[in-house]
């Protein structure tokens, strides 16, 4: 009777083991990323607009690698200048797909007032597209 309850007990405190040793939270893997700005290489839109109307444009821009995704639009300055820069997020793991192709996003502004006005987006570490925009 007592080598019945060693083993079971035994069986018990090995089954336990084996539950805890096979634990899967190693295989929780944090999804990193890297966000950088993107070359931008073409503004198409419309040249004109109305006050309070909503324009859209089409925004190309070529990342790194293939892999890459649009993240957003952020502020920039080149020097004095200020603009705009398309941001894409990179994962983390090796890309196998290294020749990019081109990608596009929307960019939409609504003005506010009258005028003459410059959309720039950062083409390279010196210098914009600009999409020139009369609104009326």
């Amino acid at each position: 009777m007592k080598n019945f309850r060693l083993k079971s007990v035994l069986a018990v405190v090995l089954l336990a083991a084996t539950f805890v040793s096979c634990n899967n939270d190693d295989d929780e893997q944090v999804n990193s990323s890297t966000t950088r700005a993107a070359s931008v290489t073409e503004i198409k839109g419309p040249a004109t607009g109305k006050v309070d109307a909503e324009l859209s444009y089409d925004v190309t821009f070529v990342a790194d690698n293939a892999c890459a995704e649009f993240d957003n639009i952020s502020p920039t300055t080149i020097g004095k200048e200020k603009g705009l820069q398309v941001e894409v997020k990179y994962p983390s793991e090796i890309c196998t797909m290294q020749v990019p192709a081109p990608k596009i996003t929307v960019y939409k502004i609504k003005p506010t007032a009258k005028g003459t006005f410059e959309l720039k987006f950062r083409k390279s570490e010196t210098e914009f597209v600009t999409q020139k925009v009369v609104i009326e």
